[in-house]
């Protein structure tokens, strides 16, 4: 296996607890905490635009409702999400991938890039989400390592940036997802902290794959996890795991 070279601490949903999640902001409050890695989720809009959101409705995030994937990408990049969060936040509104991608190489951000996709959209989204990254000169990306839980959505990205690494996203380890992951020549295995242990995280790096570990927001969680051989963690809250 190539060298990893990917930071042990990774901003899940760009530090979901610190920042309105998926945002401009929360990459930026990341990289000035010192993070040199986070995660984000896209989905894509009605017109097939990529953009940063987790949900398939905006009824949790946004001051307003409806389904990402029936809207039309001008209305969405134009939804506020940060005023849920705190007023302080008021304003900030849905990026596009684009945007994103963006601001991780301007700010020195390695960036796993969750394809999300809607309910029957897998196909469509991890193409869209591959030709994105295609159209990019790789000199003008950032470090970018691609995940789903869909197979046929990395497949689907695969075709397009086969050159850009994949990770496979399974709640709960298992031989099956181990198979999986090979088949798609996965370079990790995101996993679920709940139910893991330190012999599945040996059968996974036994296999190939470094491992990476979501959610993880306590320092002695992350130093067990570090001592079973964890390559990183994904944190709502890296700013209790980074050095002081």
């Amino acid at each position: 296996m190539p060298d990893w070279g990917w930071p042990a601490v990774i901003a899940h949903r760009c530090g979901g607890a610190l920042a309105p999640e998926n945002t401009l902001a929360g990459l930026g409050i990341a990289a000035r905490l010192g993070c040199r890695a986070v995660e984000f989720d896209v989905m894509l809009s009605r017109d097939s635009v990529p953009v940063l959101i987790h949900d398939e409705t905006l009824d949790r995030t946004a001051a307003r409702s409806g389904h990402v994937a029936r809207l039309a990408a001008e209305e969405l990049l134009a939804t506020d999400v940060g005023r849920c969060f705190h007023s302080a936040f008021a304003g900030e509104s849905i990026p596009s991938l684009q945007l994103a991608l963006d601001a991780c190489r301007r700010l020195g951000l390695a960036v796993n890039v969750e394809i999300k996709p809607a309910t029957g959209c897998e196909v469509d989204t991890g193409r869209v989400v591959g030709c994105v990254l295609k159209e990019m000169q790789p000199a003008l990306r950032p470090q970018i390592l691609l995940s789903s839980f869909s197979a046929d959505a990395l497949a689907a990205a695969a075709a397009e940036v086969p050159d850009v690494p994949r990770g496979l996203l399974v709640d709960r380890f298992s031989p099956q997802a181990l198979l999986t992951a090979g088949r798609l020549d996965c370079v990790s295995l995101n996993l679920g902290r709940k139910h893991l242990d330190a012999a599945q995280i040996l059968a996974a790096r036994d296999a190939g794959f470094k491992v990476l570990v979501y959610t993880v927001n306590a320092l002695p969680e992350a130093r067990q996890l570090a001592a079973w051989g964890v390559a990183g963690v994904f944190s709502d809250r890296p700013d209790l795991l980074l050095p002081g």
